[in-house]
């Protein structure tokens, strides 16, 4: 990988789960293939979704990081496979399209410990690759005013947003206005109705790939659980 690509642990819904086929398909790219998905036809849904279609759909569980010197790739899956083989497979509560501070997700609809420990032990555990940023980066971070607590997981661990102030989610637009999500939060509740009612398993880990700025995140690796 070169110094400008990035790698992050996500959980992502397989290819033949019916949330993966209508993800793909709101946000308009296949994170598997790469490959262009058709929309539904909404006002403006190309630019709506074009954050969170550049991410892939998942939901974090190690944020997107550089890899540190001396480490590679090979290594950092040779380490979430060891880390895998340690954790159990687990039910995914229900979905639900959620409010989040202003973008809509999808979000879990009842407490999931497995979830946050899932998450907890992907930053920990593999932390190790993790370049830290720059004075740049964190000052990036620091313009979206956070707490003091915040801050410390930003300094600790390169990103503001993990254990006691981690959340699942599953990003599917941009920051709307009220009247913007009039139109989305219904809209998105009815595409995602019936995909959202299948049962599902938390069942792998899955390392995606940007390489470059700008570049899409897609699946570059996809490591069962098997504790």
């Amino acid at each position: 990988m070169n110094d400008d690509a990035r790698v992050a642990i996500y959980y992502a819904p397989r290819a033949d789960d019916p949330l993966a086929v209508a993800a793909a398909n709101w946000l308009g790219r296949d994170a598997e293939t790469n490959a262009p998905c058709r929309q539904p036809d909404l006002p403006d849904m190309l630019a709506i979704t074009a954050d969170p279609r550049g991410y892939a759909f998942h939901a974090t569980l190690k944020p997107p990081m550089r890899l540190a010197a001396g480490r590679d790739w090979f290594a950092l899956v040779e380490a979430a496979a060891k880390l895998a083989g340690r954790i159990a497979p687990f039910e995914l509560p229900r979905l639900a399209v959620s409010d989040v501070h202003g973008f809509l997700a999808l979000r879990e609809t009842a407490p999931c410990p497995a979830l946050q420990a899932l998450a907890d032990r992907c930053v920990s555990e593999l932390d190790a690759f993790r370049l830290p940023p720059d004075e740049a980066e964190l000052a990036r971070r620091r313009r979206a005013k956070l707490s003091a607590e915040q801050d410390e997981m930003l300094v600790r661990w390169g990103y503001p947003y993990v254990f006691r102030t981690w959340f699942f989610h599953m990003t599917l637009t941009r920051r709307l206005s009220e009247a913007e999500k009039a139109i989305y939060f219904p809209a998105a509740e009815a595409w995602f109705a019936e995909a959202i009612r299948v049962p599902r398993v938390v069942s792998d880990l899955c390392l995606f790939a940007q390489a470059g700025p700008g570049a899409p995140f897609t699946l570059a690796e996809r490591i069962p659980l098997r504790g």
